[in-house]
């Protein structure tokens, strides 16, 4: 397996095309193979009942009682595959294929056979930033049916800076270097680019970002170093002190890593950033960088690489959004699956739902949809009622971190072990869960006293726990899908939340009537 991985992984990463790299003055041109689209039409493809047709549905002709004839494209239903087939791994990508096994109005449960097994939809995956989930082993993992994960996500950005995707490749991989043995994705590192915004430099060639671990007040760009010279930024690149990440370098990395689904590295700009001009360079870099990373990417055999739908909050018709989405229409025989972008940085929940709903509304029935940096478990049941398959967020285990546990009941969902209402509290977090804590017997006020005197062990009871909360919510959304009942299951989630005022509680918010009326699912 190590030699197989070191074969099939480049020494070191591609040169850059010049054909991809666009001048200064051309940055805000449409790119020339959008230039025969139809922006007064929809941008979709591949698109089955509920959905109206695309652009490339059966047509059938009718006749009226005037006896005039019209051809008119009609939707037809999705094909299903039952539960249990096995893949064929086909071309054009042999490392994915997708069974949709039910739907219940736009809510699908699929399977996504990847090469490390296959993985149950709607599916929220861990982040294990580093190639590890804080607080648990793989085999508090693999080994609890609790969690029982078959996906976990990884960072490209710091698994570069440590410990080197080349010492990664050379052990045989992340899944060899970690002991796991089941599917990862890794993340392109584009994310970097707004969380860490002020240690980078964005440019067509790629982001240049200052490494945290190596840089200090007498190793930066414009400051003297021992010998009193200025450096440039290359030769703080060259130092080590500077990590230039170029859409080659991320494929490359990821390419080291062996992960089972990569990342496009993106143009990534904040959502709540106020700068038309910024979000329009985004949107038409990304489609130049993803054609550099599809012709940087060296193992599709094994590999599946996701373009990443970015253009803000503009979801108009024409607008950002649609030319990041025609552009993907136009490459989509070279992408097993799509992720949608650009959002959780702190948008309004209304900007929020209104760009999920249109990329699903324009990506393809028949391939994964994937809604990155997303797990609040409100978020998954509006989001699944919208269309989308697969989600990730550090949420539940940072804030497991924190003494904080997800329980079902009023919003937010939460509860705070740390409290004093927990200290003399008996009971277990949350009664039938099945996790380490509330299957051990572990009460609030123990976790409560543990957590005070900052016992580790607390923390990973808690990670455990709420990890589990998270795949026990994925099994109850993919049952009501089976059973065709997700308006049903949506409807008593949200009113377990939000009981209203009139019953001491909160009020439904108005964002999440909207986007479950969307999806075709009324509260009332």
């Amino acid at each position: 397996n190590n030699e197989r991985q070191k074969m099939s992984s480049p020494s070191e990463p591609p040169e850059t095309d010049p054909a991809f790299i666009a001048k200064e003055e051309d940055f805000t041109k449409l790119p020339s193979e959008l230039s025969h689209v139809d922006w007064t039409k929809p941008i979709s493809w591949g698109k089955y009942e509920p959905y109206p047709p695309s652009h490339d549905a059966d047509a059938i002709t009718t006749t009226d009682d005037d006896g005039d004839k019209q051809t008119v494209a009609v939707a037809q239903p999705l094909p299903l595959t039952p539960e249990g087939t096995n893949p064929s791994f086909k071309p054009p990508h042999k490392a994915l294929e997708f069974h949709v096994h039910a739907t219940s109005g736009r809510a699908r449960y699929t399977t996504v056979h990847l090469p490390h097994g296959p993985v149950a939809t709607p599916v929220f995956m861990p982040v294990g930033t580093k190639g590890t989930l804080k607080g648990l082993s793989p085999m508090d993992v693999t080994n609890s049916d609790a969690l029982n994960n078959q996906i976990i996500l990884a960072n490209t950005y710091h698994l570069a800076l440590q410990p080197g995707t080349e010492l990664i490749r050379d052990a045989g991989g992340l899944h060899n270097f970690m002991n796991w043995d089941r599917n990862i994705l890794t993340d392109s590192g584009g994310f970097q680019m707004v969380s860490l915004l002020k240690l980078a430099e964005i440019t067509e060639e790629g982001v240049t970002f200052e490494n945290p671990f190596l840089s200090d007040n007498n190793d930066k760009e414009g400051e003297t170093n021992s010998g009193n010279k200025k450096r440039t930024r290359q030769e703080a690149t060259e130092s080590g002190s500077m990590m230039l990440l170029r859409p080659e370098d991320s494929i490359y990395h990821q390419n080291n890593i062996g992960s089972d689904i990569i990342m496009a590295l993106d143009d990534v700009v904040s959502s709540v950033a106020d700068d038309k001009t910024r979000f329009q360079i985004a949107t038409y870099r990304t489609l130049r960088w993803l054609d550099r990373c599809f012709a940087a990417h060296r193992r599709p055999h094994d590999q599946n690489l996701f373009p990443i739908v970015q253009g803000g909050l503009d979801v108009s018709r024409g607008g950002l959004r649609d030319v990041c989405l025609a552009g993907f229409r136009e490459r989509d025989d070279k992408a097993p699956g799509y992720a949608i972008g650009g959002l959780a940085g702190g948008e309004s929940k209304d900007d929020f739902w209104k760009v999920v709903d249109h990329c699903c509304r324009a990506l393809p029935d028949t391939k994964p949809r994937y809604l990155m940096g997303v797990g609040y478990p409100l978020d998954l049941v509006v989001c699944t009622g919208l269309g989308v398959d697969m989600y990730d967020c550090v949420y539940p285990t940072r804030t497991a971190r924190f003494g904080v546990a997800l329980i079902d009941g009023v919003a937010p969902g939460t509860l705070r072990l740390k409290s004093h209402a927990c200290s003399e509290d008996y009971r277990v977090i949350m009664h039938g869960c099945k996790c380490m804590a509330c299957a051990g017997g572990y009460t609030r006020s123990r976790l409560h006293a543990m957590l005070k005197n900052d016992n580790p062990l607390a923390v990973s009871l808690v990670t455990h726990h709420n990890l589990a909360y998270m795949m026990a919510l994925n099994k109850r959304m993919r049952d009501a899908i089976k059973n065709d009942a997700y308006g049903d299951f949506a409807r008593s989630f949200v009113r377990d939340q939000y009981r209203g005022k009139d019953s001491g509680g909160q009020d439904v918010p108005k964002w999440v009537k909207d986007a479950l009326a969307a999806a075709e699912i009324s509260l009332d």
